[in-house]
């Protein structure tokens, strides 16, 4: 049967000769490829630092770490997002305090963020949600007249813009997931980017087990001494992954703009149907878009979001849902107290969003056959 998913990675063979080269070398693990892939994706995404990792979630726990939160510190979140964006959050034993979001692009609401921040709040984490950056603006403002830290989770929004801005230079720490579903891959892998270089030392220091130095710095300079002076993780990055890393980032732009023309199709296809809406792009925004999303309204429609979802993906069409509110997940429920009422927009949206295939190896009858397939779908399920 013929298979489309909602999201998939693409190396050619440039890629795989990039990683065999490193692997026919003296450094796999962390070497001088690490170094050479932090500091061309600074450049790219306009940040004075680069901080590579072993995954998105690892990013995330390190900018936690970065900011010293602690025990007793509350981290602003929103609750339409993957569950490591508040799980970092815990890792360093604060507290993540769950948000609403924007009922037309499932942003962090700022107008809901004020009247969340008590004298324990350090930090807030905006998410640029299926690769929208947020309102970047009116955050800092909120943060700067309450003394937080913007921790910026652009993990769905590389290659994205505001307001002219490129996205991983507008907050004090931005995180990176490069799994293979993003805009590019090493396998797993992640990133931070800051202009601060005190976190940039506590992240580099972090990522080894706490101690000062990794393997290829000590080689270099002929000695054998390290100190460990944190408590620390492995979550350090391979030179293959970040050879690959390198290769996949010379395509960014290219990947970027047919995600971009991918969205395009699907907007001129869904305008006009009943029931079906893409969700909106602020002006000023240049979309990444790693996630197309269409809220399927029943009050609209008729129709129900499980049943349109079954369709698609016996006709081959690898929908998804992107995400389960993160405060309705029986871990947040039984630890925090979450459940239902919380955050009644982000739960109404999570019963009708449905996540549509969008990756830059869709061909154009790709595109063509999810469109048809969800326009006859729709018509004839109203017609029951």
């Amino acid at each position: 049967m013929r298979w489309i998913p909602y999201g998939r990675q693409w190396v050619d063979d440039e890629d795989i000769e990039a990683v065999a080269e490193v692997l026919r070398s003296d450094w796999i693990t962390t070497g001088p490829k690490v170094a050479e892939f932090e500091e061309l994706f600074a450049n790219v995404v306009k940040a004075k630092y680069a901080i590579a990792v072993s995954s998105g979630t690892a990013a995330l726990h390190a900018a936690m770490f970065a900011l010293d939160i602690a025990p007793g510190d509350e981290v602003i979140v929103p609750t339409m997002t993957f569950a490591a964006s508040a799980n970092c959050v815990i890792f360093q034993r604060g507290t993540p305090i769950f948000v609403d979001i924007d009922p037309d692009t499932l942003l962090l609401n700022p107008a809901q963020v004020e009247a969340k921040i008590t004298p324990q709040t350090k930090a807030i984490i905006p998410v640029d949600y299926a690769g929208h950056p947020c309102d970047y603006d009116r955050i800092q403002e909120i943060a700067d007249r309450y003394g937080l830290a913007v921790v910026a989770d652009a993990c769905h929004s590389l290659g994205g813009k505001y307001k002219g801005r490129e996205v991983g230079s507008l907050a004090d720490l931005s995180v990176f997931s490069f799994h293979p579903v993003k805009h590019i891959t090493t396998g797993e892998g992640g990133m931070i980017t800051t202009h601060n270089e005190q976190f940039v030392r506590r992240m580099r220091t972090f990522r080894n087990h706490g101690i000062t130095t990794d393997h290829y710095q000590r080689e270099m300079q002929g000695s054998w001494f390290y100190e460990m002076v944190e408590l620390g993780y492995n979550y350090r990055i391979t030179d293959f992954q970040s050879a690959l890393g390198i290769s996949q980032l010379r395509k960014l732009d290219k990947w970027v703009s047919r995600r971009r023309e991918i969205a395009r199709q699907y907007n001129e296809a869904f305008v006009s149907i009943k029931g079906i809406s893409p969700l909106a792009v602020r002006p000023g925004i240049d979309h990444a878009y790693h996630l197309y999303i269409v809220k399927v309204q029943k009050d609209i429609s008729g129709l129900d979001r499980a049943t349109i979802y079954k369709e698609l993906r016996s006709r081959g069409v690898g929908v998804n849902v992107h995400y389960i509110p993160v405060h309705m997940h029986p871990f947040y429920r039984n630890r925090f107290g979450t459940g239902p009422g919380l955050c009644p927009v982000a739960e109404l949206a999570y019963e009708q969003i449905l996540s549509l295939p969008v990756y830059p190896g869709m061909k154009d009858q790709d595109v063509d056959y999810v469109i048809e397939n969800v326009k006859e779908i729709l018509s004839r399920l109203r017609k029951k």
